[in-house]
Parts: C-alpha cells; sequence; structure tokens
C-alpha cells in the first residue's frame, strides 16, 4: 500500500445511507486491506491488500459526505481502517468541521493502538468520537447489542461528541 498517495485511502466499498453502522444516518466507508482475517467476517472481501479496492482521495469522500444533508455522521469500517490511518484523520478532521460525528471500528485493542505510539494512529484516535475496538469473534456473536458484531467488542466514546450517544449502545 505504500504505493497509494498519502491523501488516497483504498476503499473496498461505501454505502452512502447506513442506519446500521453507528446511531443516525452514517456515510459509510470500509477500507481495502485488513490483517485480523476473523473467522466469520462480515466482510471478507475486505481482506486482500492488493489486487481490489478502489484509490479515493480524502477530497473526494468528502465532497460526498457533505452531498447529503441526511448524513449526520461518518463510519469508517473495514477491512482495517487503521491501515489508512493518515488519511481517514484527516477526512475526520474535515467531517468534524462540517458537524458530522465520526465512529471507527477496528480489529485492534483500544490499550493496544495506545502503546503503538503511531503518529497516524494516534491522529486517528484525537479525531474519533466513537471507536469500536476488537475482533469479530463468531462464538460471540449477537443480535442483541447495538453497532457491534460480537459481545467481546467493546465501545469507547472518545469526545463530548461521542457520549451524547451513549444511550444508543
Amino acid at each position: 500500500m505504500s504505493s497509494i498517495p498519502t491523501d488516497t485511502i483504498l476503499v473496498a466499498g461505501i454505502e452512502p445511507e447506513s442506519i446500521t453502522d453507528g446511531p443516525g444516518v452514517r456515510f459509510v466507508v470500509f477500507t481495502q486491506g485488513c490483517p485480523h482475517h476473523c473467522r466469520g467476517c462480515h466482510n471478507p472481501e475486505t481482506h486482500a491488500f492488493s489486487g481490489r479496492g478502489t484509490p479515493m482521495t480524502v477530497d473526494e469522500l468528502y465532497a460526498r459526505i457533505v452531498a447529503d444533508p441526511l448524513v449526520t455522521g461518518v463510519t469508517f469500517s473495514g477491512g482495517e481502517p487503521l491501515l489508512h490511518a493518515g488519511p481517514l484523520s484527516r477526512l475526520a478532521k474535515k467531517c468534524h468541521i462540517d458537524g458530522k460525528n465520526v465512529m471507527v471500528y477496528t480489529g485492534y485493542l483500544y490499550e493496544k493502538i495506545r502503546e503503538a505510539a503511531n503518529p497516524d494512529w494516534d491522529a486517528l484516535l484525537a479525531e474519533t468520537d466513537i471507536l469500536i475496538d476488537g475482533p469479530y469473534v463468531e462464538a460471540e456473536r449477537s443480535l442483541a447489542i447495538h453497532f457491534r458484531g460480537s459481545r467481546n467488542q467493546r465501545v469507547f466514546f472518545l469526545s463530548e461528541r461521542g457520549k451524547e450517544y451513549k444511550d444508543r449502545f
């Protein structure tokens, strides 16, 4: 992925008006590439690191997000969004300026993300309102929990904007 320009995200897919990937009407960006390969993954087509996905710039995605007045938030899912943390952090910052909240799904644990001291990961966390961490675990699958696939996945409200949605989880 090093041949991709720094303001470009390899996108596996987009859901322009989702109500299942976080609270409100959300624009969802599914990134391409994932090291976790969770058994029973909802998006196994996003696992490949090459030969798939569509390169899209931060500006292209932002223009699509703000063009829809129904969208109240943005969700980054995968694949693994942290693999695109630099450009996603810049996209999230633009979305915040426009009044949208930002939610990120990651297969990494929050503690491991913080310990990594990766500047791009830290930048994305700084622009994240709601974080869902942990790999999908098929044996922990539950339809009774909101916005998560398995009971092991945790919700972190990383900003005051994110805390406004606690009652929806």
